[in-house]
């Protein structure tokens, strides 16, 4: 998809099915395990067998590689095979990649996935422990000797000067959190089911790193989503009624690091997701005001806000007033601040129930659903919709 030029793969491709394992903080079980579960899942879902998938995408930061996937799944040969880079910016270019190759014909039916063991394993919220040499780890190296050694610390520099330029407290981040955790009270799946929040609950949460407290930042979670890609037309005559790709983008702004852009000409939007939604409304022909529900990565609350603001739904310094309005149906999942955090590919999953009618917190009437991958990073986004 060019940054300057309408595509022509929207419409071409859809999710047929989605597959998760339960969601948790100690799973019990290895990551390719887990990647098994969810892929059987999503292939159940869609009414497809193993022997059926030629493809499979996940991301460059899983452990399972598609091989071995394939070979533990019972799936046979492939035809094509990716990854994605950038932690949480991949899980909507996972989708975009599966996309190309049903549409230009190099695979018939795709899976992507991803797995994890983020909680009992791996914590990334801990922050950065060592690192082989890289050009990534090599700019880390200008931010770590000064205390900013974790994703927090790195977002709340972002965060300080958001509220600085707008004139805002730390409390307006909480309309996210008290959206999200709503919803994901409503939701069997979610971690947080039953537990919803208030904005006065937001504000008594400790600091993580100023400004953002505890209920700022997204879970630490155990667990597996994937997603089955096919062609439109054959989705059609699967199990369920088919979510239609109708437009698909990633995107890098210019001075972007991997959470530290601190040396752009400003610190209070989404460069990375302006590029995003550019593409994704000049690929669909749509605006804001087309879109029924957002699917938002909502690692840390500020960047909801952002994202809000970069995509045009409202103003720059406005997105806190407008999630306080419900102007929007917003992480009807609960997000991963309230379902899990599965590097945003739990959000996906959302989204297909949204156009298939089946969420939990269903929106009457929703036909179009905007999803985000992960912030502060390079990125990726997704339009769905419903079949006709």
């Amino acid at each position: 998809m060019s940054v300057r030029g309408r595509d022509s793969l929207g419409g071409r491709a859809a999710i047929a099915g989605i597959g998760a394992t339960e969601f948790s903080k100690d799973s019990g079980r290895s990551e390719l395990t887990l990647a098994v579960e969810a892929v059987h899942a999503a292939l159940q879902d869609a009414g497809l067998a193993p022997g059926d998938v030629d493809g499979l995408v996940t991301f460059t930061m899983d452990t399972s590689p598609e091989i071995t996937v394939a070979q533990a799944a019972g799936i046979g040969e492939l035809s094509f095979f990716s990854r994605v880079h950038y932690g949480g910016g991949a899980a909507c270019a996972t989708v975009q990649q599966a996309a190309l190759a049903v549409a230009s014909g190099i695979a018939e039916v795709v899976v992507c996935y991803r797995a994890f063991n983020e909680r009992s394993g791996r914590r990334f919220g801990s922050g950065v422990q060592q690192r082989e040499p890289s050009a990534e780890g090599a700019a880390l190296g200008w931010q770590l000797p000064f205390g900013l050694l974790t994703p927090a610390s790195w977002v709340a520099m972002i965060a300080q000067r958001y509220l600085h330029t707008y004139g805002l407290t730390p409390e307006a981040f909480g309309h996210v959190a008290v959206t999200d955790r709503q919803y994901a009270a409503r939701n069997p799946a979610a971690y947080f089911h039953g537990k919803p929040i208030t904005l006065d609950d937001h504000a008594a949460s400790r600091w993580i790193a100023e400004p953002l407290r505890l209920l700022d930042c997204c879970q630490e979670t155990d667990g597996g989503q994937a997603l089955v890609v096919t062609s439109t037309e054959r989705a059609r005559d699967l199990r369920r009624p088919p979510a239609v790709i109708v437009a698909a983008a990633q995107g890098a702004g210019r001075n972007q690091e991997a959470m530290t852009s601190f040396y752009r000409d400003g610190l209070t939007g989404l460069p990375e997701m302006g590029v995003v939604a550019r593409q994704l409304w000049r690929s669909s022909g749509l605006a804001a005001g087309d879109i029924d529900v957002g699917i938002l990565y909502d690692h840390f609350t500020p960047f909801v806000l952002m994202q809000l603001e970069e995509f045009g739904f409202c103003g720059p310094g406005e997105a806190a007033d407008f999630v306080a309005a419900d102007a929007l149906p917003l992480n009807t999942h609960g997000g991963q601040l309230g379902e899990a955090y599965l590097h945003g590919m739990n959000g996906i999953a959302e989204a297909v129930r949204q156009m298939r009618g089946t969420s939990v917190n269903q929106i009457p009437g929703a036909a179009r659903t905007l999803v985000t991958a992960g912030t502060g990073v390079p990125t990726s986004g997704l339009i769905l919709g419903t079949d006709g």
